[in-house]
């Protein structure tokens, strides 16, 4: 039976697109999600695709159950002789042993099931506990111990095992050691088969059913033994047993019952109390079709119940990116806001005050210039080309109180921006989780610094514009005569001279500032030009402190994983598309 291309590479699809699915976000479903991701890629990997690749492999039936079951002395009993430890300590199954038939060692020996765990081939030592082991194909691998994860699997040809099944004994999955229910969940999930092994008086018992209810929702076939049940009440638990595994969905599972019997010298059940089980085995080994319904109907359930899984994760990762989505909103609502206050700062009037007022008077006069200026306006430009022709203060002086009343503004709405940002975060469970304890309630280092480069460079572009506008051979001489620095720091008065921020005498006093400067631009390059220059300067700085916020932003953004909703679509794809691979299986 071969494979189908397409459903391997649906899988190799689906493990691929699990595996690179992240959930960041402190979400009440994420961490479900998570160990569902970590059990559906553990799965596919030990199970769902070596079987479908493999569909004529040896069935793998994994022998499991409660802490002192008797799961080891069951699988000792099935080949004649001991192979697996079994005793009072517990855990006693430390690690875990597979035993096939010699003839089919190339089925285990590479990485085919179970591709995590090293091999470790193992060899039958009269009399020992447990095999020997010797260095497999993978290298050598220490003992295990309760504390440490195991790592490996010992393998062990055994000729009493037949062909077509192999039989792994695995630890409890109520052990006291957490690596061992661990393990045991694992090898679970990688069974074609499972033998579950309970007593008596532990049949009912919480985790076991748990698993069992785990089964019956991957439709595998399951073989109940309860093991150690005194004669006068075996007729009584079987029948509760049975009814239990009926009402759950279990009614067709195998009930093998081993009565309470004294153990041998070599810790031995009796041959005859396994005989029905191990018959039941030997009838699957030699029925090829038996063998080949098995795998694919435990096939079938495990992709059908991949496809549930992925389905649940991709309802996760679909959460994680609407949060996510609701988080980054929060941040650029309070950068965008930012931003909109810069810009306000800059078109009414509130930054001509102060100092800029005071450097951009002294560069242009006294009042009694103004007063001159309001009287005849019609002789503006000689009054002016006198005024500058004299000892007027430096230009510079105007750009750099312009420069640092605009840095003043930008670092202080940027810094608003981060507060309302960090507080929206801490607001919220997952945005707190992401922000963990970080403070990022003020700017970043160095943005003062990027602040005031990016100033210089608005006001060096601006210089620019001015030096191009007058290229024209009958402005040139006329403002080469003004001087760039004093035209430029006209043209900066102009862009922030709306006042609609300002108040009282500051109108007039801002409104006079404006008619000034602009009166000095339109005298050398026109009026058109003029508003063409103080748009086209505007519009650049509104962009250069649209992308200083933006690059803050980031700070909060980068905690973000905006590709989990994008996952979102894929894998709710992917859960379609294995409802329809299990269906044809």
């Amino acid at each position: 039976m071969e494979a189908q291309p397409a459903g391997v590479r649906l899988l190799e699809d689906v493990r691929r697109d699990l595996a690179a699915v992240s959930l960041p976000l402190a979400l009440p479903t994420a961490e479900q999600a998570r160990l569902e991701i970590r059990n559906s890629v553990a799965q596919l990997d030990d199970y769902v695709l070596p079987r479908y690749r493999s569909l004529d492999a040896p069935l793998l039936a994994v022998v499991g159950g409660s802490t002192g079951a008797g799961k080891s002395t069951l699988v000792n009993a099935l080949v004649g002789h001991p192979v697996t430890r079994a005793g009072a300590i517990r855990p006693t199954t430390r690690q875990p042993i597979l035993l096939h038939h010699p003839s089919e060692a190339d089925w285990f020996d590479d990485q085919r099931v179970l591709p995590g765990l090293s091999r470790i081939r193992g060899t039958i030592v009269p009399g020992a506990a447990t095999p020997a082991a010797a260095a497999g194909p993978a290298g050598p691998a220490g003992p295990s111990t309760d504390s440490a994860p195991v790592t490996s699997l010992v393998l062990v040809g055994e000729p009493a095992v037949p062909e077509g099944i192999a039989l792994l004994d695995a630890p409890d999955v109520d052990s006291v050691s957490d690596e061992n229910r661990r393990l045991a969940g694992q090898l679970l999930a990688a069974a074609d088969l499972w033998i579950f092994v309970t007593t008596a008086n532990r049949y009912a018992d919480a985790v076991p059913w748990k698993l069992l209810l785990n089964a019956a929702s991957r439709d595998i076939m399951v073989a109940v033994v309860l093991d150690r049940v005194p004669p006068a009440a075996e007729a009584e638990v079987s029948e509760d047993l049975r009814s239990m595994l009926a009402r759950e969905g279990l009614g067709a599972a195998r009930l093998f019952v081993i009565p309470e019997v004294a153990l041998g010298s070599s810790g031995m059940l009796p041959p005859e109390t396994v005989q029905p089980l191990k018959a039941w085995l030997r009838g699957l080994a030699d029925d090829a079709a038996a063998r080949a319904d098995i795998a694919r109907r435990t096939l079938h359930g495990a992709v059908r119940d991949l496809g549930r899984r992925v389905g649940r994760i991709a309802d996760a990762a679909a959460e994680q990116g609407r949060a996510a989505a609701l988080l980054g909103d929060d941040v650029r609502a309070a950068y965008q806001d930012a931003g909109t206050r810069i810009i306000d700062a800059t078109k009414d009037g509130a930054l001509l005050r102060g100092e800029v007022l005071a450097r951009w008077q002294d560069f242009v006069g006294t009042g009694e210039f103004f007063r001159s200026l309001e009287q005849n306006v019609g002789r503006f430009r000689d009054r002016l080309g006198a005024f500058f022709r004299g000892e007027p203060a430096p230009a510079v002086q105007v750009e750099t109180a312009i420069e640092t009343g605009l840095h003043a503004v930008i670092v202080d709405e940027a810094a608003k921006a981060a507060e309302d940002a960090d507080q929206r975060w801490r607001s919220d469970p997952a945005g707190r989780q992401l922000l963990g304890t970080d403070d990022l309630s003020g700017t970043s280092p160095g943005f003062a610094d990027l602040v005031a480069a990016e100033i210089r460079d608005w006001q060096a572009g601006l210089m620019e514009l001015i030096r191009t506008e007058g290229q024209d051979k009958r402005t040139q001489a006329r403002w080469l005569s003004f001087g760039i620095n004093g035209l430029g720091a006209a043209l900066m008065v102009v862009v922030f001279s709306m006042t609609a921020g300002l108040t009282g005498l500051e109108i007039g006093v801002a409104g006079g500032t404006a008619v000034v400067g602009q009166k000095l631009l339109e005298a050398v390059f026109g009026e058109d030009a003029v508003r063409r220059l103080a748009r086209t300067a505007r519009d650049d700085l509104s962009s250069r402190c649209r992308s200083l916020l933006a690059a803050e932003q980031e700070r909060f953004l980068d905690r973000l994983a905006p590709e989990a909703g994008q996952a979102a679509v894929g894998l709710a794809e992917h859960a379609r598309a294995l409802t329809r691979l299990a269906d044809a299986t």
